[in-house]
């Protein structure tokens, strides 16, 4: 929502290079019954570098908590992010929008739903000549969603 249109949604998503020392202090912030955040899953995503998730059960919000694994992609787009007043006291870190567009190609691809083409398309839109199409194009090929990124690209032109 920071580049395109404004899709409703119930969950969060926040990319976290966690350890296994993390997981005592996040349980102990977001006690039962009013969260639900199993410690297994959060154990076997920090091993595994996937995912887990965290449920605010009175309203239902969903946190994804994505762990990412070292590659040069991630190396790259850490680097990129950058600052987004939430208000005037909190500023929050935000990539930037040609890795959103990479990781929801990479979504999509891997069998995600069309709502990701959808998200780049509204993101074309809005943010046409802002964007940095050649870093684009040089990562969705080395992360093998040249297709996918020339297709939705097109359709937006």
């Amino acid at each position: 929502m920071a580049y395109g249109e404004y899709r409703s949604t119930i969950d969060v998503d926040i990319v976290a290079d966690m350890s296994l020392v993390h997981v005592p202090a996040l349980i102990a912030t977001f006690p039962e019954p009013d969260h639900y955040l199993s410690e297994a899953a959060m154990r076997e995503a920090i091993r595994a570098r996937t995912q887990f998730n965290l449920i605010h059960v009175p309203t239902g919000l969903k946190v994804d908590f994505m762990i990412p694994e070292p590659s040069p992609f991630n190396l790259s787009r850490f680097s990129r992010m950058r600052s987004v007043a939430l208000s005037p006291e909190c500023h929050v870190p935000v990539a930037s929008a040609e890795d959103i567009i990479l990781m929801k190609l990479r979504y999509f691809t891997e069998g995600g739903s069309d709502k990701h083409l959808r998200d780049i398309a509204g993101m074309l839109r809005i943010m046409r000549e802002q964007l940095d199409r050649a870093y684009i194009e040089q990562w969705a090929d080395k992360l093998g969603v040249l297709d996918a990124w020339q297709t939705v690209a097109e359709a937006a032109d």
